[in-house]
């Protein structure tokens, strides 16, 4: 069938005009018609049909051979039933201002009804009066399909409860929702076209390996928590965001083309710092349950002390030291003085292995007057300190200097108190690879001195009272 055919035109010379290429306006205006995503026909002014492209012929199921030259649409395309108002409407649009949306049924060539949402505005000719009209419709299915999805991407993007990113194939955000711009500390435009790197500081190499393995193998069956640290212009902030991915394809491509991402991500940091916090109570509970049974089958007191050490020490520090107050426990007018303090037990410096005693017979500890242990003392409590963020060379002249071993780099004192008396202080010491001592670290480092506290002071090792 030729193009002039199926769009309803005719390519007629006058006997002065020059033979034209065919190739021109009509095929030009027939592939452009048959080239739509939507149906589209037309009418002249009295009502009959001029055009009829290749979408009308796939709903309807009416050639363009069928429709072009009949004279309204009743018995066809329309009941007869309902022709006179369907046509009427459509015939309206060339006397009104505008396009004007109707829907109605149409009938298809194997008798079924389809309901369709048509779109209809006047043809004007050279004159300017009304010389027909044009009918763009589409299945209304499909029409409100369309329009959902339109409603989804802007309630994504204006209202959604949780960040929205469309990351292109570079690996940079497109577009970005006004949740997502308060999480990354920035605005919804400043944030656009920027590296991730840009404003995470922690964690974007891992969100950019999920993505580069969403743009090649497509979406994750789970969504995934990533740690991030985003940089803000009050500091960085840690967060742990649960995120989906999808891959974006063109729809208009015959074969998928990757458009990028979507990146969809809540904050759950609460939820996960709350996890991690039971889950780290529940441990040391079991921990110090643990090492009370093991150190009731103990004989000897002061291995009991080794073993409520050995046990501290899982998933909390790296090394531990325990230091007696020289000549006998102090009380707390005593301990305003010049105190002395002598190691009682350590775990092993060089290889892993348990705690061992010191002896009865140590010399005092060579503590520089303000050692955290001897300040630990004099305040009868739980202190902190740290050479985190010097360098390696620095950190080690730090530790040596409080002989401590060498990797130590963070350190936790508190202080043994057994019938309110000080008998000495216990130390937990920490290297680079692990955090600073906090203060929830504290309150379980005095649980641990309590106990060993109370069976130091049976074994007699507070001066032989």
């Amino acid at each position: 069938m030729s193009a002039s055919r199926r769009s309803g035109t005719t390519d007629e010379l006058g006997p002065d005009e020059p033979e034209r290429d065919s190739s021109d306006g009509s095929d030009l205006l027939a592939a452009l018609l048959d080239g739509m995503d939507a149906a589209l026909c037309a009418f002249d002014a009295d009502g009959v049909v001029t055009h009829w492209n290749r979408e009308a012929e796939r709903i309807l199921g009416w050639s363009a051979d069928e429709a072009v030259g009949r004279r309204g649409l009743a018995g066809w395309a329309v009941r007869s039933a309902d022709a006179e108002e369907v046509e009427g409407r459509l015939l309206s649009s060339m006397h009104a201002s505008g396009r004007q949306v109707h829907e109605f049924a149409l009938l298809t060539k194997d008798g079924g009804r389809v309901l369709v949402r048509t779109q209809s505005a006047a043809v004007r000719g050279p004159d300017g009066k009304p010389a027909g009209v044009y009918c763009a419709f589409s299945e209304v299915h499909a029409q409100i399909d369309l329009e959902r999805s339109i409603a989804l991407s802007e309630a994504l993007f204006e209202d959604a409860g949780w960040g929205v990113v469309l990351v292109d194939v570079d690996l940079r955000p497109a577009v970005v929702n006004a949740h997502a711009a308060r999480a990354l500390g920035t605005g919804r435009t400043t944030v656009l076209g920027r590296p991730l790197g840009e404003l995470l500081s922690q964690g974007v190499e891992e969100l950019e390996s999920a993505l580069q393995h969403v743009l090649a193998e497509g979406a994750p069956p789970a969504p995934a928590e990533v740690w991030v640290s985003v940089r803000t212009p009050e500091g960085e902030r840690r967060r742990c965001w649960r995120s989906g991915f999808l891959r974006l394809a063109s729809p208009l491509a015959e074969e998928p083309v990757p458009l990028g991402v979507g990146w969809l991500f809540q904050d759950v940091t609460e939820t996960k710092q709350a996890e991690q916090e039971a889950s780290l109570l529940r441990f040391r509970t079991q921990q110090l349950h643990r090492a009370s049974r093991a150190a009731a089958e103990c004989e000897d007191p002061a291995e009991a002390a080794t073993v409520h050490l050995d046990f501290a020490l899982a998933g909390f520090a790296d090394h531990a030291l325990i230091d007696r107050v020289a000549g006998g426990a102090l009380t707390d007018a005593e301990a305003e003085g010049p105190v002395r303090l002598v190691r009682v037990a350590a775990t092993p410096s060089g290889a892993p292995g348990p705690s061992r005693m010191a002896g009865y017979a140590s010399l005092p500890v060579r503590y520089a007057e303000g050692h955290p242990a001897l300040q630990c003392v004099e305040r009868v409590g739980a202190l902190r300190a740290s050479a985190g963020g010097a360098r390696p060379e620095a950190a080690r002249e730090w530790a040596l200097a409080r002989q401590w071993p060498e990797d130590a780099v963070h350190a936790l004192c508190a202080v043994l108190r057994s019938r309110g008396r000080t008998l000495g202080v216990v130390t937990f010491l920490r290297g680079a690879g692990r955090s600073a001592f906090e203060r929830s670290d504290a309150l379980y480092a005095e649980d641990v001195a309590v106990r060993i506290a109370a069976v130091l002071d049976l074994a007699g090792l507070s001066g032989g009272e």
